[in-house]
């Protein structure tokens, strides 16, 4: 029998670690991501600073991250720094408009890298639109599109290297990939879910 797993647990992986490798590369500091991914039943913009992207192609997807005002601050500072910003001009006031716009830039390189590595690594298409980043003082629950029936959630927990949290939760309908392989290519007999260690297992080889 074929291999199968839930895309969105290979969607999961391919994002957090864009999400690493576009902070890091921009920063110049070390991330971190748990090596859980938890199950949830709904995705939320929370405070301090929350950002989303809908993607649309082989599949429907919503992507959120949050960032607490430590965490949004510490990222924008290392970024300005990056860039050859003095430091008299950097805010160290996480509601200028001009902290939000830039972790806007980040999270818009963060799906441009995932929607390339879906496509390198899965032959999967993907359109992502413009990422909207706000400011925001409460919790906004969101979803994607209406007449998608039991979507499927995921929510990772990251650090920078002030150990300042932030969070990435996506969303996406219900999708299995199936292998292609033939039986004399793929070994496993058993059709199951992987996990995300055995996902993290497998992009390692």
């Amino acid at each position: 029998m074929a291999r199968k797993q839930l895309l969105i647990n290979a969607v999961t992986k391919v994002f957090a670690d864009a999400t690493k490798q576009i902070i890091e590369a921009n920063t110049f500091t070390n991330i971190t991501y748990s090596k859980t991914a938890l199950k949830i039943y709904q995705v939320f913009l929370k405070p301090d600073i929350g950002c989303f992207v809908v993607g649309e192609g082989d599949f429907e997807s919503l992507m959120i991250m949050n960032f607490s005002k430590e965490a949004a601050i510490e990222i924008y500072t290392k970024y300005m720094t990056a860039m050859g910003m003095p430091e008299s001009d950097i805010t160290d006031n996480y509601a200028f408009t001009e902290v939000t716009d830039s972790i806007g830039e980040l999270v818009n390189q963060i799906a441009g890298k995932a929607r390339q590595e879906l496509e390198k690594q899965f032959g999967i298409s993907l359109k992502i639109n413009q990422p909207k980043a706000i400011q925001i003082s409460s919790t906004i629950m969101m979803s994607i599109a209406a007449d998608i029936n039991k979507p499927q959630n995921r929510r990772i927990s990251f650090k920078t290297e002030q150990k300042h949290p932030f969070y990435l939760e996506l969303s996406i309908e219900h999708t299995e990939m199936i292998s292609l392989l033939s039986e004399n290519e793929d070994t496993d007999n058993n059709e199951k879910e992987l996990t995300i260690d055995e996902l993290i297992a497998l992009n390692r080889v």
